[in-house]
């Protein structure tokens, strides 16, 4: 990505569409691909965690304060998914998912959860998933307000349809558009006073 000029003085941050393959973080012992093959500026951090088979948008800062607003569930932000799953989800199962599961001893809070009618226009992973020829998948797209570990894959493999390729494409108001893989840019002051401002219950 071209070098872009940095605003100095001001706590930055970053949106990026973090590639399928690439560790959420900076530093990898084992030399793995990490952000800091993607991402050159001083002081930012990841607001939260996009595991390295998931892809899609990662929010970066240097704003403690706006860090504990993106990754505190008590916060509620909404975090938007599309998962391709296999099989194609009957409206129960959808609304299991939409009413909350158990992932061991815990319940997911209720989330927003739609089978999309089609499949959402994204680039080819890098990976392909394993297609089986007798096994249709579908794509839901998910709204969360919590942030447990692996959850989307963990709420669909409970409830029988086990996740094959997850994008996160929304974190608050900020959203993938106009990112490809790889490619991060800078938030306006506006964007980071959208992301302060309360969140509201889902429909």
């Amino acid at each position: 990505m071209p070098k872009q000029r940095l605003p100095t003085g001001k706590l930055l941050t970053l949106a990026f569409h973090k590639p399928y393959d690439v560790l959420p973080c900076f530093t990898d012992p084992e030399g793995r691909p990490t952000l800091a093959d993607f991402i050159h500026v001083p002081g930012v951090y990841a607001a939260g965690r996009l595991d390295k088979d998931s892809e899609g948008l990662m929010l970066l800062t240097a704003d403690g304060g706006l860090a504990h607003r993106i990754t505190d569930p008590t916060e509620k932000l909404p975090k938007v998914y599309l998962a391709q799953v296999e099989r194609i989800p009957d409206e129960a199962a959808l609304e299991s998912l939409r009413r909350g599961v158990w992932l061991g001893d815990k319940r997911t809070r209720p989330a927003q959860v739609r089978l999309l009618p089609q499949a959402p226009s994204l680039p080819e992973r890098p990976v392909p998933i394993r297609y089986r020829k007798n096994v249709p998948t579908s794509w839901l797209e998910l709204t969360l307000r919590e942030g447990m570990n692996r959850q989307v894959r963990r709420m669909t493999a409970a409830a029988g349809y086990p996740t094959l390729r997850l994008i996160r494409v929304a974190i608050g108001p900020i959203t993938l558009d106009g990112l490809q893989a790889g490619q991060w840019r800078m938030l306006s002051p506006e964007e980071v006073a959208a992301i302060r401002q309360p969140a509201t219950s889902p429909a």
